[in-house]
């Protein structure tokens, strides 16, 4: 399996993790949602970010999850391994790299508040971690409540060599992304590869600013996968024309809190899980939003037939 680097691109999206109805892992249904996800088109895989409900697993949990994935599929695999501590960061990051995984993604702790902090955090991350492992550093200030600037990403990209990949989730963040590839242009940082998160919420116009693709999760993969290419190929308006068909079901799956129960429902609905659990504690969409979520599935159906039920 081939590891991450500044020259990544494409969509490498968030799978989030299958429950059974009591709260056990359903891993029959997440080899289904591999399956599909490379019949969508998809560039790489995500596991055991924060839509993957990994602080509700057991680390032999997440273990088990990465080995099925890597088990399954030749696409390239990030795993998020974000810790509170470096030995638990450390162990878990050698366990999933020598199961096969690409690369690693890490989150700051809500602790940072300097720029020199920042900086300092993730030269530390790439001491302890090794120098052979790649790593997504994940600017995500709605989260994590730490604001990653372009100086910062800038000090970062130059000073850590084994960050090669930001996966960007400011919001408003389309200046940042037109600034950080300034700066690269100007030869004063290393090329960082940029994906980006917030469910795609913004996505035809980050690829216009210079993203190079996604990391993020939809229930319809298939549209990140189109709008990406259609971008790359210098195809704005037809990008712009099939994003502006789903945006209704983006924003809605993109309300905090309620985003994960909308996607597994849907993912449900598409035959792709068994059950649309969330591990406690998790919610269920109310039968108000599932009526909402399935009026505007009727309604994308008539502008993208993969939104019909089968």
């Amino acid at each position: 399996m081939s590891l991450i680097s500044r020259t990544t691109r494409g969509v490498y999206t968030i799978v989030p993790t299958p429950f059974h109805p009591g709260g056990a892992l359903d891993l029959d249904s997440l080899r289904r949602l591999v399956d599909f996800y490379e019949e969508a088109g998809v560039d790489g895989l995500t596991l055991l970010g924060q839509m993957g409900e990994a602080p509700k697993l057991t680390q032999a949990e997440a273990l088990e999850i990465v080995a099925t994935v890597v088990a399954r599929t030749a696409l390239p695999v990030v795993v998020g391994v974000s810790a509170p501590g470096f030995g638990s960061m450390r162990a878990l990051t050698c366990e999933v790299m020598s199961l096969g995984a690409a690369g690693v993604m890490v989150g700051p702790p809500h602790t940072l508040r300097t720029d020199d902090q920042i900086v300092g955090y993730y030269t530390e991350v790439g001491e302890q971690l090794g120098t052979d492992v790649p790593i997504a550093a994940q600017d995500y200030p709605l989260t994590f409540s730490v604001v990653m600037s372009v100086p910062v990403l800038t000090r970062i990209a130059r000073e850590v060599p084994s960050v090669v990949m930001l996966k960007h989730e400011d919001w408003p963040g389309l200046e940042k992304i037109s600034a950080l590839r300034m700066v690269e242009a100007a030869g004063e940082m290393p090329r960082l590869s940029i994906l980006c998160g917030n469910g795609g919420l913004f996505l035809d116009f980050e690829m216009q600013r210079g993203a190079d693709g996604a990391m993020t999760g939809y229930c319809f993969p298939e549209l990140l996968v189109d709008v990406v290419r259609l971008a790359a190929d210098g195809r704005t308006d037809e990008a712009h024309d099939l994003f502006d068909a789903h945006l209704p079901l983006i924003r809605y799956e993109q309300q905090p809190g309620t985003g994960l129960a909308v996607r597994k429902y849907i993912m449900m609905r598409r035959g792709l899980l068994r059950a649309d659990t969330q591990r406690s504690p998790g919610r269920s969409l109310s039968p108000a939003e599932r009526a909402e979520v399935d009026l505007l599935l009727l309604r994308l159906g008539r502008l993208d037939a993969r939104a019909v039920s089968p």
